[in-house]
């Protein structure tokens, strides 16, 4: 068999309880003189995120902050950061958050020097080369959550707010240069954002397992992290300042991420749009997706997780798995259906259409199509 693929991984990660006190150290090392702190407007007023401030003032920078950025960040967001970028005469950015803080910031990194717009470097094809790679600034991510992994990730999630549609922009430079997770950070989460992120990253394990392509190191990745969640999870759900637990969902995030270079699959092509269109957590609309993804891929993937699940400490192969994800989903209190998360008059066949756009379905294990899809929401609604 002759295999010809494309690998890439992660980035230079500083682990560890208080490795936040090394902010100004690793701008100063990346040439970076005056960084801006990108986060969301819930984390922008916490304690977290002033001493973030407070060392870099300390480390001799300006330390300014824009948090402009919405659960679901899109290019109104955007482009207020990229004013403000510009205005502050920044040359670098920290990416400060969950998911929609290091996304956005992220992108802000990246379309500061652009002069095409950010739809033009969707994940489509080879349209990341349309990019200028010479003026995209570096990239700090400091994640305060347990769940995307987009801090070791070279792409972002942006909402069309036009259209209501996720756009994947990737570009490899988008890739942090550096990281800093510390997990201290991420014990002041409430209780469903500890679920709602650790399944996401669940769910990027599961489905790169799931994935048919050829990346036998994600295939390995991908099992360790879920093991990971499945161990660590409950208590960082029900222990909030255990540290090592909160390590080790930290570590899975980043595996998951990792991970899904081998691919995703159904459950994100869903949840991609479910979000954009009724504003749901990501991480919580993975979770309610799952137990009907499975099913529906059951005949692909069964025996794969039969040689696992006892690794993962789970009975009965597949059928145990599919059983341990509805009593997890249960155990975290994640609702059964979408109309547990507000979700009401679901139009089935736009959903089913800009699911069957989304560019995870590649990575599903059986060829997803409207008869398959639409069953599916129909479980899930």
């Amino acid at each position: 068999m002759t295999i010809s693929v494309n690998w890439s991984y992660p980035t230079n990660i500083k682990f560890g309880p208080g490795r936040i006190q090394e902010l100004g150290e690793v701008c100063l090392a990346l040439n970076i003189k005056n960084p801006l702190l990108v986060t969301d407007k819930g984390l922008a007023g916490l304690e977290i995120t002033e001493n973030a401030v407070n060392i870099l003032k300390s480390s001799g920078f300006q330390g300014r902050v824009f948090s402009d950025v919405d659960p679901n960040p899109n290019e109104i967001n955007l482009e207020a950061g990229i004013i403000d970028y510009q205005k502050g005469n920044h040359d670098g950015v920290i990416a400060f958050g969950g998911g929609s803080g290091i996304d956005l910031g992220k992108m802000i990194a990246f379309m500061a020097g652009q002069t095409r717009p950010i739809w033009d470097f969707e994940d489509i094809g080879d349209w990341w080369t349309r990019a200028d790679s010479n003026v995209i600034a570096p990239i700090v991510a400091v994640p305060t959550t347990a769940g995307t992994g987009s801090e070791v990730g070279r792409a972002s999630v942006i909402t069309n707010s036009e259209t209501h549609e996720k756009k994947i922009i990737f570009h490899p430079k988008v890739l942090p240069s550096a990281v800093i997770c510390d997990p201290e950070l991420t014990v002041g989460m409430p209780s469903f954002i500890t679920a709602g992120t650790g399944l996401d990253a669940f769910a990027h394990c599961v489905e790169a397992f799931s994935s048919p392509h050829y990346h036998p190191m994600s295939q390995g990745i991908a099992v360790e992290g879920m093991k990971l969640v499945i161990q660590n999870l409950p208590i960082a759900y029900n222990d909030p300042g255990n540290i090592e637990a909160r390590s080790h969902m930290m570590s899975a995030a980043m595996m998951g991420a990792t991970a899904f270079q081998k691919g995703l699959g159904a459950i994100h092509a869903l949840s991609h749009p479910i979000g954009a269109i009724y504003n749901t957590h990501h991480g919580t609309t993975n979770a309610v997706c799952m137990p009907a993804v499975l099913d529906m891929n059951a005949d692909k993937i069964s025996d794969r997780f039969n040689q696992v699940s006892s690794y993962l400490g789970i009975k009965d192969g597949f059928s145990g798995f599919c059983a341990f994800v509805r009593e997890f989903n249960t155990s975290l209190k994640i609702p059964e259906n979408l109309s547990g998360l507000g979700v009401t008059n679901v139009d089935i066949k736009k959903l089913t259409e800009e699911a069957l756009k989304d560019p995870s379905c590649g990575g599903n294990p059986i060829e997803l199509n409207s008869q398959n899809v639409g069953d599916v929401i129909k479980k899930i609604i």
